[in-house]
């Protein structure tokens, strides 16, 4: 209860500076671009094998770090791309929510999301969702491609009964694999959904004016 009662008194705390910092997100800029996400290497909790950046190359993908004891935020926030991809591939009349958008879990917590308990957490909420973890190296480098911050709660030595605090933000990857943006836990369905309509026409526009140059 006291793990639980500290998380209640943490989301508290975050809706405040929410309200005084916008999203509390900020990327760093290099040479005009983003100095967010790039190669990773983990493994598909569905197929056991091994999992990079790479195998997202030709699709737009949004990425959600969390971990599957979350209480409620992941969860909510799981449920949210998820809709967002059968929106997104239904607008574009996709046959399958990949050909449109791939939904993408990673987790923060691969000490207890081992390959079953992630392929099973991600079944809840998607089919098609891909569910990466790996070991705690694998993870981290990850999670800090994406500037993804996350820290243990409670007692550091325990191995169970614990929490982890993280970053809430859920980031858009293109075909080329570039990240494109990030929504914030305030965003609404509604509102993921049009910016990744967005964004997909906008790309597929241009590719087709490559192309027909």
């Amino acid at each position: 209860m006291v793990l639980y009662d500290r998380e209640r008194a943490r989301r508290v705390e975050a809706v405040r500076a929410a309200k005084t910092t916008g999203n509390g997100f900020q990327t760093r800029v290099a040479g005009g671009k983003a100095a967010v996400g790039g190669p990773f290497a983990l493994v598909d909790a569905k197929t056991g094998k091994r999992f990079t950046d790479e195998n997202l190359r030709g699709k737009f993908a949004l990425l959600y770090f969390g971990f599957t004891h979350c209480p409620d935020i992941c969860p909510d926030e799981l449920e949210k791309v998820a809709k967002v991809t059968e929106a997104t591939r239904e607008a574009l009349g996709a046959a399958k929510a990949e050909d449109a958008l791939v939904p993408v879990f990673i987790t923060i917590d691969p000490a207890r999301d081992d390959a079953k308990r992630t392929r099973e957490y991600v079944k809840e909420f998607h089919p098609e969702m891909i569910g990466l973890t790996g070991t705690d190296k694998t993870c981290g480098e990850a999670a800090r491609k994406y500037r993804v911050y996350y820290r243990k709660t409670g007692d550091e030595r325990a191995t169970k009964d614990y929490l982890v605090d993280h970053s809430i933000i859920t980031y858009l990857i293109n075909p080329d694999g570039d990240f494109v943006t990030f929504y914030g836990k305030n965003t609404t369905e509604e509102e993921v959904t049009s910016s990744v309509l967005a964004h997909v026409r906008e790309y597929r526009a241009a590719n087709a004016e490559k192309a027909s140059a």
